[in-house]
């Protein structure tokens, strides 16, 4: 008897290898998916997303929606301080501009100081947590001593301080606010650190002969990204409300529009004590309103990364 034919070229051909590339990648999707389908579970979470993602929007498409030749004082057909109206929903200020495309172009600036500010943040407290939490000796107390200096000292004083010596402009702003605010992210990182160093995965690459750089980069640094993603969107909260209050001080970029400039232009020509309220109150609702989404956002990633407060 001949043997059974069997069905198909593949039947004798081998099975495709998956390799470790692929391999982290599908296990990274897939626990993207997982994260995301437990974001979405989170509803305060989903409105403060929402709520970012139409901002961003607005500042990213501001020369379409607002032109820019509204900022120009010389091409302002607007009253000094105008009462809200069909032509001018927001009002004017003291130099007859738009309210409204003040708010529109101030979105610009004042996220891209607290994102930029945010990256500068997290990338040194990051970088001084992992190597606090993994060297060890004087070293390693030398970085924690830092860092509990830093936290000891008034962020927002020494953001003033810093600021009045340095050139008045958005970058020096952002580098301000990173500069003085990566402490507590230090902090955190450096408790993550201490307890992945103990790990067993970490002990068997030491065993095999993985060298502290290696250890760092591949086994410590992905593993404490999650809490530095979620750290972010409250750090940049933090950004946005130091750039306010130092515009409102007088010392951010004079040439930029930005809400805190608004305000402290606001508090210069006395918008309260003329009743123009419009003049206050719009850009102090964009900040509360970027805040907190940001807030809301940071919250419910902190929930999904952090395995204590899932078990809660």
């Amino acid at each position: 008897m001949s043997a059974p034919a069997m069905d198909g070229p593949t039947a004798d051909a081998p099975k495709r290898r998956v390799s470790p590339r692929q391999l982290a990648r599908r296990r990274r999707a897939a626990s993207l998916r997982r994260n995301w389908a437990e974001f979405r579970t989170h509803r305060s979470g989903v409105v403060g997303l929402v709520v970012l993602g139409a901002i961003i929007a607005i500042a990213l498409l501001a020369p379409l929606i607002a032109p820019a030749e509204g900022l120009e004082v010389t091409k302002a057909t607007g009253g000094v301080l105008e009462p809200p109206s069909w032509e001018y929903p927001l009002g004017t200020d003291e130099n007859g501009r738009s309210i409204l495309t003040l708010l529109i172009w101030g979105a610009r600036v004042s996220l891209l100081v607290g994102i930029v500010a945010t990256v500068i943040s997290m990338v040194i407290g990051t970088l001084v947590g992992i190597m606090s939490g993994f060297f060890e000796g004087w070293p390693a107390r030398l970085l924690f001593r830092l860092t509990e200096w830093f936290l000891v000292l008034p962020f927002l004083l020494l953001a003033i301080v810093v600021a009045s010596v340095l050139p008045r402009s958005l970058f020096n702003i952002a580098l301000v606010i990173g500069v003085t605010s990566w402490a507590g992210t230090a902090l955190l990182i450096r408790s993550q650190t201490l307890s992945i160093k103990e790990r067993p995965y970490l002990e068997r690459a030491r065993a095999l002969g993985a060298g502290r750089w290696h250890q760092m980069t591949r086994h410590v640094l992905p593993n404490v990204m999650p809490m530095v993603f979620a750290n972010t969107t409250l750090t940049v909260a933090i950004a946005i409300l130091a750039e306010t209050t130092l515009s409102f001080l007088g010392l951010g970029d004079p040439t930029a529009v930005s809400w805190g400039s608004m305000l402290q232009s606001a508090f210069d020509v006395g918008a309260m004590t003329t009743g123009a309220w419009w003049y206050i109150v719009p850009p102090g609702l964009c900040v509360l309103t970027v805040v907190l989404s940001f807030t809301l956002v940071g919250q419910a990633l902190e929930e999904i990364f952090n395995p204590r407060l899932k078990k809660r």
